[in-house]
């Protein structure tokens, strides 16, 4: 049965209606309502009271949460069914942070031993190189590393070194080594990649599941002739790896298939950081030692997914308030706050794992959905994000926001003369604004504070806007770890209940065939044929306008 069909979708809908009632301001008086709010998992706190719930709210989202079946759906996830059945295969990005010493068998192969396998392989090369034991073709140590995917196997591989780069341990396990991405076909992008580096000392690494994907194999095409104009031919055999399951492709490249790092079917793209794709250029940037804090962190919260109950378990949480938020308020939009510079690029990534994840019109069963699913994510680190769009979160749309912050900061600083320190006047900040944007301010507030009359609908702030609190102790690689899986499984968690299929991504694919047919065009046009056919009247004077300069 689609979930719109259910009683509790039905009551749902119509309490939505009764909340109109009701305010954050008034419901955050309630010192019983925002303990029942709260959820913790080794060292994660979740804070959910200024979300626009109750007790009855919460009560009919598990009761969605059982009509849709979610319990079982996660089981099924984990044992490793096919629950992507638009392309039949298993969903397993748990499996690639399992320990060692588990076992879960899929089509008669124990996967986690495969993972493991492939991990080794990968530990061994980083170290060859960090080491010096595996060198470039002039001899010299390869210190240098840029790896060129997009989308999945760039996004969530950027964020975790981004995420890393200033935890001490990880800052001088990557001391005198330099981590570049290259995703854009963009000629600039290969540009600011290349920029300051040395063929003799750099190592590329090229990611992609098919060793097809144009805009990966145009940069590494070009990547392979800027090593081998100055270090010649015999450069890519000693300076260019790969991470893809297509060793043919591969070879035919020119790198050897025996220093390709492979995966499996069962790995979304989006998914794919604790693969080969995002372990081999974090491992010889940071050494194996931080990967392996990063997978076990991922692992505890998948730990947690499969087993809490739904009630206090996080991601499961995350989810459902999302659902409530989008389905049954209306609210297409989420933003991401982390009040942490090193999660620069978490928004970024999360946008990719959560749209190209729920961003579907249909159902599994090919049936349109008869609700939106899927929200718009976006977001910067406090307290950048303040001096930029906060403007709309408190006075315009209403937006739900993921508020995400440490008690230790990576960097410290205390500056003499100052009442707090660096990192608490960035928390004060954290702890200020998700209030401000439950309570708002009245007009009487403003009255009282001798604000003139005409001014006060200018000043006033409606409040109201719901949010989660997200507290952990330290942003380190095991943290990093947690956060990546607990928005994997909270998107999970989305389609589950709206009964989408999170795990493909046909959406991307129209543009792709459009843009082959432009590049046949542009082609044949470069070459000197001048007829441009097969367009509309409009792409066809942008076609014209731009070759002819």
């Amino acid at each position: 049965m689609s979930i719109h069909l259910t009683p509790a979708f039905a009551a749902l809908r119509d309490h939505a209606v009764e909340t109109g009632s009701l305010h954050l301001r008034d419901l955050m008086q309630d010192a019983k309502r925002c303990r029942s709010l709260t959820a913790e998992h080794d060292g994660v706190f979740l804070d959910a009271s200024r979300q626009l719930v109750t007790a009855k709210t919460l009560d009919l989202l598990f009761a969605l949460a059982e009509q849709a079946g979610l319990k079982s759906k996660i089981a099924a996830m984990v044992r490793g069914e096919r629950i992507n059945g638009t392309e039949k295969r298993s969903v397993l990005h748990t499996a690639l942070r399992a320990p060692k010493e588990r076992k879960l068998v899929v089509d008669g192969v124990d996967v986690i031993a495969e993972v493991h396998a492939v991990n080794a392989r990968i530990k061994k090369f980083a170290d060859a190189v960090r080491t010096g034991r595996w060198k470039g073709a002039t001899g010299k140590k390869l210190v240098d590393v840029v790896a060129i995917g997009i989308g999945g196997s760039y996004l969530g591989p950027e964020f975790v070194a981004e995420a890393l780069r200033t935890d001490g341990a990880c800052a001088k396990a990557a001391a005198g080594r330099r981590l570049r991405f290259l995703a854009n076909v963009d000629p600039i992008d290969v540009a600011r990649a290349l920029d300051g580096l040395d063929p003799a000392t750099t190592l590329v690494v090229v990611i992609s599941k098919t060793f097809t994907t144009a805009e990966t194999m145009l940069n590494a095409k070009t990547v392979r002739a800027w090593l081998v104009k100055k270090l010649g031919a015999k450069a890519v055999a000693r300076h260019m790896v790969a991470v893809s399951t297509n060793l043919d492709a591969v070879a035919k490249f020119g790198i050897d298939p025996a220093n390709a790092f492979g995966f499996w079917d069962w790995v979304g793209g989006r998914y794919s950081v604790c693969s080969a794709v995002g372990l081999v250029p974090l491992a010889l940037h940071y050494g194996w030692k931080p990967i392996e804090r990063f997978l076990a962190g991922a692992h505890s919260i998948d730990e947690h997914f499969a087993s809490a109950p739904l009630r206090k378990n996080l991601p499961v949480l995350l989810g459902l308030f999302g659902v409530w938020n989008s389905t049954f308020l209306g609210h297409a939009t989420r933003a991401l706050l982390p009040y942490c510079q090193a999660l620069h690029r978490f928004a970024a990534h999360i946008q990719q794992v959560d749209m190209e994840s729920n961003g579907k019109r249909v159902a599994l069963d090919g049936s349109t959905l008869p609700f939106q699913a899927g929200e718009v994510d976006f977001g910067e680190p406090g307290t950048n994000g303040q001096h930029s769009f906060y403007q709309l979160l408190h006075q315009g749309r209403v937006v739900p926001a993921d508020f995400i912050g440490f008690v230790e900061s990576q960097r410290p600083i205390a500056v003499k003369g100052e009442k707090v320190v660096n990192h608490d006047e960035l928390m004060a900040n954290f702890f200020a604004q998700p209030d401000a944007l439950a309570f708002g301010k009245t007009a009487d507030e403003c009255r009282a504070e001798g604000i003139a009359d005409e001014l006060i609908p200018h000043k006033m702030f409606p409040g109201d806007r719901p949010s989660n609190v997200l507290l952990l102790r330290r942003l380190d690689a095991y943290a990093t770890g947690q956060l990546l899986a607990l928005y994997e499984h909270r998107t999970a968690v989305q389609g589950f209940v709206w009964g989408n299929n999170s795990f493909d991504q046909m959406g991307v694919e129209l543009g792709k065939v459009l843009g082959v047919k432009v590049r046949d065009q542009l082609a044949k046009s470069r070459a000197g044929a001048t007829a441009i056919s097969g367009f509309n009247p409009s792409t066809t004077a942008l076609l014209r306008r731009y070759l002819e300069g």
